[in-house]
């Protein structure tokens, strides 16, 4: 439970708050209970106090982006849910082929950006559904191309409130991975480095892209997208498909008919049907196919 005193704190802040925040409201999936608190922090100082405050009354907190990679328990988040907004929404163009984005930066508001200013190579993000921070945090790709390929230098704040910087091959990247999986920093903003490029090309590439999705994803579901990582030498959805679990339903919950590596919400699903789907998933593939299949998604609550 949050602390009245802690309440009356952080709501002088520069950011909305709202107490028991259903967060089906702010996930793709549209799965997931109520969080304590729920702050859509405008400022980095307002995040940086809002951090003080909840470490100086030992709440938890947790950083939301556009909720595209969760699964949020049906019991909901203990604590305080963090959205960045405001000046985090932001982008600017820092060079002739260089632009910095806040965090909260929807990849399609990058694409779009890119575009509208001759800048190439940001056409792999289009249709990925989420923020430049949760791009980063996970190295989001698709089609042949990932976050790693364009980011320049990234902006954090440190478990000390400190704000520092990390540049090229500091930002470790790998599979859905950097440096950012395994710690408490919190991406601030991110700069990018595109390359010019006729615009018309750039529409027609994103047009291209998004094509490809609606013909081969689950778009009118809500969902979390792919659901397992692909292992070595393999395609999570060939191997779902080929064990025969392709439309198999658990509660709301079910592997995409149209997909299989997509779990979709068919209506009134629960983060407990979606759970046990995935541990059915992995079972099944394991016992007949000796894969170990691992979660993208990430479960919080």
């Amino acid at each position: 439970m949050i602390n009245n005193e802690f309440a009356e704190l952080i709501k002088n802040e520069e950011a909305e708050v709202y107490f028991d925040e259903p967060m089906n409201l702010h996930t793709s999936f549209r799965i997931g209970g109520n969080a304590d608190c729920f702050c859509e922090v405008k400022t980095v100082e307002a995040l940086k106090n809002i951090i003080a405050a909840c470490k100086k009354y030992n709440t938890d907190y947790f950083i939301i982006g556009l909720g595209s990679n969760l699964l949020v328990s049906d019991n909901g988040i203990k604590g305080v849910v963090i959205k960045l907004s405001g000046e985090f929404d932001e982008i600017e163009q820092t060079g002739k082929n260089t632009i910095r984005c806040g965090a909260g930066v929807s990849l399609a508001a990058v694409c779009v950006y890119a575009k509208n200013n001759s800048l190439g190579g940001a056409e792999f993000a289009w249709g990925i559904p989420g923020s430049v921070g949760g791009a980063v945090y996970m190295n989001a790709g698709a089609y042949g191309g990932e976050i790693k390929d364009i980011v320049v230098s990234s902006r954090y704040l440190d478990e000390n409130g400190e704000i520092k910087e990390r540049k090229g091959k500091e930002h470790d990247f790998s599979y859905r991975h950097s440096a950012y999986s395994d710690s408490r920093n919190i991406i601030l903003d991110v700069t990018f480095e595109l390359s010019e490029k006729n615009k018309n090309e750039i529409f027609f590439l994103m047009q291209d892209t998004m094509e490809k999705r609606k013909k081969k994803q689950p778009l009118n579901r809500p969902s979390a997208g792919s659901v397992f990582k692909r292992p070595e030498g393999y395609y999570a959805a060939a191997l779902i498909e080929q064990c025969g679990l392709k439309g198999v339903s658990i509660g709301g919950a079910q592997v995409s008919e149209k997909h299989s590596g997509f779990i979709v919400n068919n209506g009134g699903a629960t983060a407990k049907d979606v759970k046990e789907l995935i541990d059915h998933i992995k079972s099944v593939v394991k016992s007949k196919t000796g894969v170990d299949l691992h979660c993208e998604i990430k479960y919080v609550g």
